[in-house]
């Protein structure tokens, strides 16, 4: 009986097991996979191409330097006593900067100018002596050995006028460059900060640069070479885009390579009246290398750089892609030239969109 009884539980368990193990499986049911079932042409967005006429341009940073610039120092020695001139102060042409002390220069002076006037005397009074002996030797009353004896001292007497007068010119060239004055106008960028000091001939204690206008220095490829021509206007921009002109020109393009970048110098020429540009910091300059020519402005979104520049434009029900050449980059808009004409192209094409990939517009 209980043999019995212990085989009927088993097959009842058994049996219990099997309908649970079927109910799970009929519970079980394969998962759909929705975005295969749903895989369609992706969805794209368009953006209008307008057409615009522009010429290819060239973007090149440099510095900025003063059209004009000059380390200056006295020319003879002394105690600087004077600045006149503060720095960071403009400077016009001729205006005295410092003064070195004139004391003994002005000594010197007055002693040229006595020693002028000692040999004047002197040379008039030869001059007299000479003058009267020629009558006289007219008259036979005085030899002509002495004649041409005093018409001699005259003579000396004469040059040595002419030395004591260039030694008042020393003594006054002297005096003058006891005074620093600027060759050009400009602004006095650094100056000593007091007085006192002995300096010495060619020591050097100021600088003064004209800021105005600035000198762009760059250099361009050897095509573009043939493309700029001296007064050509160009765009320059300070790199933070704070101040902009396009009144900036060619002034040289140099007719030789750089030996280091085989590429040719170039200067522009910046105004800068209102001192908005500073020297000695980076501009950019957008150089045109070509004439104006047609060209289509897009979305700056619009372009891909994957591969090379390119849009995408519909076809059918496909996307076609399109390389371009970037003329013009702008934070907004691009000024491009395509291989083909264009009406609309894809405004934020995805990465992985490929030429002939199937599409639908939004």
């Amino acid at each position: 009986m209980t043999r019995k009884w212990f085989l009927l539980a088993a097959a009842l368990g058994a049996t219990a097991a099997a309908a649970v193990a079927f109910s799970s499986k009929a519970r079980a049911k394969p998962a759909v996979n929705l975005a295969v079932s749903n895989a369609g042409p992706a969805a794209v967005s368009l953006t209008k191409a307008t057409s615009v006429k522009s010429a290819r341009r060239e973007e090149i940073t440099g510095a900025l330097l003063p059209a004009k610039g000059l380390t200056l120092s006295f020319e003879v020695g002394g105690r600087l006593a004077r600045i006149l001139i503060r720095k960071g102060a403009p400077v016009a042409e001729g205006q005295v900067i410092a003064q070195l002390d004139p004391e003994l220069a002005d000594a010197q002076v007055l002693q040229a100018e006595a020693a002028v006037k000692a040999a004047e005397a002197q040379s008039a009074m030869a001059t007299d002596v000479a003058g009267r002996n020629a009558e006289l030797q007219k008259a036979g009353s005085v030899s002509e050995l002495m004649n041409r004896s005093t018409a001699s001292s005259a003579a000396t007497a004469a040059a040595q006028v002419q030395g004591a007068k260039a030694q008042l010119a020393q003594a006054r060239v002297a005096r003058r460059r006891h005074d620093l004055r600027a060759p050009f106008a400009g602004v006095l960028i650094d100056a000593p900060d007091q007085v006192g000091a002995t300096v010495t001939s060619g020591a050097q204690l100021f600088t003064l640069e004209q800021l105005d206008p600035l000198l762009l220095k760059l250099t361009v490829s050897d095509a573009a070479r043939d493309v700029l021509k001296v007064g050509t206007k160009v765009h320059v921009e300070a790199v933070n885009g704070a101040v902009a002109t396009e009144d900036a020109w060619v002034r040289a393009v140099i007719p030789s390579a750089d030996a280091a970048t085989r590429r040719i110098p170039v200067e522009l020429v910046v105004p800068n009246k209102g001192g908005h540009f500073t020297a000695h910091t980076l501009a950019r300059a957008v150089l045109p290398m070509g004439s104006a020519e047609d060209a289509v402005s897009v979305a700056s979104s619009a372009l891909s750089s994957q591969g090379g520049d390119h849009v995408y434009v519909i076809a059918g029900e496909s996307v076609r892609r399109i390389p371009v050449q970037v003329l013009e980059r702008g934070a907004q808009q691009v000024v491009l030239r395509a291989s083909q004409p264009v009406d609309q192209v894809v405004n934020y094409p995805a990465p992985d969109l490929v030429d002939g990939a199937r599409v639908s517009v939004k």
